[in-house]
């Protein structure tokens, strides 16, 4: 440190304190919060608890404690109220300090420089013709301006091109998707992006005769870079390409996914994944987490009203810490049940008058009886716009059903 005259670092401190917003949070070796202090609100964090399960109020520190390594230090992470903080944990005898830092103007205009470099990224050959589409448009269109009287027709014909071919994007982006099964069980989906191009990507498939995996991935962020990460990660879990890896073992493939995408490398980009194995001669269901919400499980017959169960697993977000490892849980799925795999944004939904939809209201739709010839997963759809109300949905809204 700086051998400064204390009324300097006085000085200093403030200036620190007024320029970034600081607050800060402490959490026990229980992970209860102890104390919380500085600009909370500002952050979107005023009300918390002391004594209360840090993580059950504070959502981003959801699978981050304890802290496998220390100083540790997330950048650029948005917080409920929409800045952008970043996020720096310290471990002090078993206690975690964690101090928030406001760089929401760095982070926008680091955002925008990186934007147009996301939209370069190329998702494959298909994306590739498309830029150069793009790039033909462009020039056409700066002929159109010459003469805008005479051309008026052609820039409404390049328009709904255009229009044309972001729509071929997303079908392609779509027809990566595994279609619905009905047997030996219903596997059933919806996956509504944001955007056109989303963060979320899911998938399943038969690792042998016995063994079948379910997976969903859910990349940060949305547009072109996270889409790319997220189709991409779910591709390698589809096609088994992590070498010296047993598919059938949920925890050896979320570390060796770890490993494999290191957020440094792909643009800071992390991502939360739910795989799972079921068993069909047995009915066990195993499974892991990182960072992801507990899938749901509804046991009986969807005539009825059931008990929704959350299989919680934890475990940090993929590409946040390298040397991570993670652990498995283990259910017994008796006939008739439901198992439903989601997104946060499922869930996380913002009603009209700004309150957020709580877990317990989800869970309580989706153990609802399901009424002869009435599409579950589009009660569950409705449900979330109704909730929402008018205007496209804050994040993507994907869930899979697999009913035995």
């Amino acid at each position: 440190m700086l051998d400064l005259p204390t009324r300097i670092s006085d000085s200093l401190l403030l200036l620190l304190h007024a320029q970034r917003v600081l607050a800060h949070l402490v959490i026990d070796g229980s992970q209860n919060l102890v104390q919380a202090g500085g600009h909370l609100a500002h952050y979107g964090l005023e009300g918390l608890q002391s004594g209360v399960l840090a993580s059950d109020q504070i959502p981003f520190l959801e699978g981050l404690l304890p802290l496998a390594e220390t100083p540790f230090l997330i950048r650029s992470m948005e917080m409920p109220s929409g800045r952008v903080a970043d996020v720096h944990f310290f471990a002090d005898d078993g206690t975690v300090w964690v101090l928030l830092l406001d760089v929401t103007a760095e982070y926008e205009e680091a955002r925008l420089v990186q934007q147009k470099a996301y939209d370069m990224t190329l998702l494959s050959q298909r994306e590739a013709r498309l830029i150069a589409q793009l790039e033909s448009a462009n020039q056409e269109l700066t002929r159109a301006h010459r003469d805008l009287a005479a051309s008026r027709e052609d820039l409404q014909r390049t328009h709904d091109r255009l229009q044309q071919e972001l729509r071929d994007a997303e079908r392609y982006v779509r027809s990566m998707l595994p279609a619905p099964l009905s047997e030996p069980w219903v596997v059933d989906w919806r996956f509504v992006p944001s955007t056109e191009l989303g963060g979320d990507s899911f998938g399943y498939h038969w690792i042998d005769e016995e063994h079948f995996a379910l997976y969903l991935i859910d990349v940060c962020g949305h547009g072109v870079g996270s889409v790319l990460l997220s189709v991409t990660v779910a591709d390698t879990l589809r096609s088994e390409a992590l070498p010296r890896t047993d598919f059938r073992n949920p925890a050896e493939v979320l570390t060796a996914l770890n490993q494999a995408y290191p957020m440094e490398r792909y643009g800071e980009l992390f991502s939360t994944v739910w795989y799972g194995v079921y068993h069909r001669a047995t009915g066990r269901l195993r499974y892991a987490s990182a960072g992801h919400p507990p899938a749901i499980l509804v046991s009986g017959p969807c005539e009825a009203a059931g008990d929704g169960q959350p299989l919680e697993a934890s475990g940090p977000c993929i590409g946040i810490m390298p040397a991570a490892s993670y652990q498995e849980a283990q259910c017994i799925v008796r006939s008739p049940a439901r198992l439903f795999v989601f997104s946060d944004g499922a869930y996380e939904i913002r009603r009209p008058d700004g309150s957020m939809l709580e877990f317990s209201a989800f869970v309580d739709i989706l153990s609802r009886p399901v009424r002869d010839g009435q599409s579950e997963m589009d009660r569950l759809l409705d449900w979330a716009r109704e909730a929402h109300g008018p205007g496209v949905l804050e994040d993507d809204f994907t869930i899979i059903k697999m009913a035995l």
